[in-house]
């Protein structure tokens, strides 16, 4: 089963938020220390399935912002 790409995002940013939460609250040194540990690599796997994400698309540069098109 593929997993989607946009789960890796998901998983990690919310892995990252949490960190910051249990840092302000003063958790323990190990629990947050093997989090950062395991958040820097799920930022590496997260980068590295975007890059290799197989993503096509037709929209070029004269595109440019859909919701503020540019008028000429």
């Amino acid at each position: 089963m593929k997993v989607p790409v946009m789960l890796y995002v998901v998983v990690t940013t919310l892995l990252l938020v949490t960190l910051t939460i249990m840092v302000s609250m003063n958790l323990p040194f190990g629990w947050v220390f093997w989090l950062t540990c395991f958040g820097q690599f799920m930022v590496v796997v997260m980068v590295y399935r975007v890059l290799k994400d197989n993503y096509r698309t037709d929209k070029t540069f004269d595109v440019f912002y859909e919701d503020h098109p540019i008028e000429n």
